[in-house]
């Protein structure tokens, strides 16, 4: 079945981490092995590169640019930078990277609407064998965008999706761990945005900025990759009332394969996938809970953040690499969904919101 992944840290694996995206899984796997390059436990255990996205048939995904400035108590895999003069010189290098692919045709860069359908379409009809993987620009955390001005700038460079924070603070918004509003010139960010059509990802926002963002913002709003806090009880994840919020607005919710959004109590580096128990049909319970209270399967969707600074140490332990993505459907199937609603789950829904949100 054709995929649509709503998240995907690529540029990031490729230039920061340096994986050669083009190699299969096991080819970096050998690779970063045998070169002793495990400062990091997800080394040695990715999860992601172009030949498994195909092999998993997700012919589209939402591609990030992630550099952030310095916080302290960040995560140490995260890019951090002093000034965002550097943090902006960053991303360009992270979107170079993606129009490179471009140019050679090995990616198609999904800008609007018809674009989207066209390369769908080709999917569908050819089971992706000769279509290029498509990819919708987005930014993780807004600390390249030098000023709210800028942000024309950078949806001429093809940039379509921004979320104003990640982890900790960024110029403009209190992300995840934080609590407090938005700061001075996120307003202005969120107008300018919704000005020239850039589209609103809630994901990482503090429970503050989400109603503050949500009342200042009147343009197409998404969560690329979030999970419900009812299952897991944690900022990062999105309460029942801010689904609702989210399905009122005609968002689609994109949820997430990082086991500490999975498991209740997770602690990093010291509970393990297989010890937790979480499975991909742990997955399908967060996709479900959105379905329910939706009251239909149009605002659930996959949003994978595999690789995302994490491995297989850190996903359901039933899970190798992307391609497992493709057992969705059968454990859709187990609890009674219908071949429309896991189509839509699958990659239709963020097909439909996209074409509703690129209408001009």
């Amino acid at each position: 079945m054709i995929v649509l992944d709503a998240h995907l840290d690529l540029a990031w694996n490729a230039i920061d981490w340096n994986r050669d995206l083009l190699q299969t899984v096991a080819e970096i796997r050998a690779r970063e092995n045998a070169t002793n390059s495990l400062e990091f436990k997800a080394r040695g255990r990715n999860t992601v590169t172009f030949p498994e996205l195909r092999k998993a048939k997700v012919g589209t995904f939402i591609c990030t640019l992630l550099p952030r400035l310095f916080r302290p108590n960040l995560m140490p895999a995260i890019q951090r930078y002093s000034a965002m003069e550097a943090a902006y010189a960053a991303a360009m290098g992270q979107l170079s990277y993606y129009r490179a692919l471009a140019d050679v045709g090995y990616l198609r860069w999904i800008k609007d609407a018809a674009t989207l359908d066209k390369h769908v379409n080709a999917w569908k009809t050819s089971g992706g064998d000769r279509e290029p993987l498509g990819f919708i620009l987005s930014m993780e955390g807004a600390d390249s965008v030098l000023s709210p001005e800028q942000v024309q700038h950078w949806f001429d460079a093809g940039l379509r999706i921004i979320g104003p924070a990640h982890y900790g603070v960024s110029p403009y918004a209190h992300g995840t761990g934080t609590e407090g509003g938005l700061f001075p010139q996120g307003p202005a960010l969120l107008k300018e945005m919704q000005r020239v059509g850039m589209i609103l990802d809630v994901t990482h926002l503090s429970d503050q900025c989400f109603d503050e963002a949500l009342d200042i913002y009147g343009g197409p709003v998404l969560a690329s990759h979030h999970n419900c806090r009812a299952l897991v009880p944690d900022q990062r994840q999105l309460t029942d009332d801010q689904i609702k919020r989210l399905v009122k607005r005609g968002a689609v919710i994109g949820s997430a394969l990082d086991a500490w959004m999975l498991y209740p109590g997770w602690v990093r580096g010291t509970t393990t996938p297989k010890d937790s128990g979480v499975t991909m049909d742990t997955y399908v319970d967060h996709i479900d809970r959105v379905c329910q209270l939706a009251g239909n399967a149009r605002h659930a969707a996959i949003g994978t953040d595999l690789d995302g600074g994490f491995g297989t140490e850190q996903t359901p332990h039933d899970l190798d690499t992307i391609a497992d993505l493709q057992r969705v459907p059968d454990l859709l199937r187990k609890r009674g969904y219908k071949e429309g609603d896991i189509e839509g789950i699958m990659c239709g829904n963020w097909v439909r919101f996209f074409k509703e949100a690129w209408k001009k």
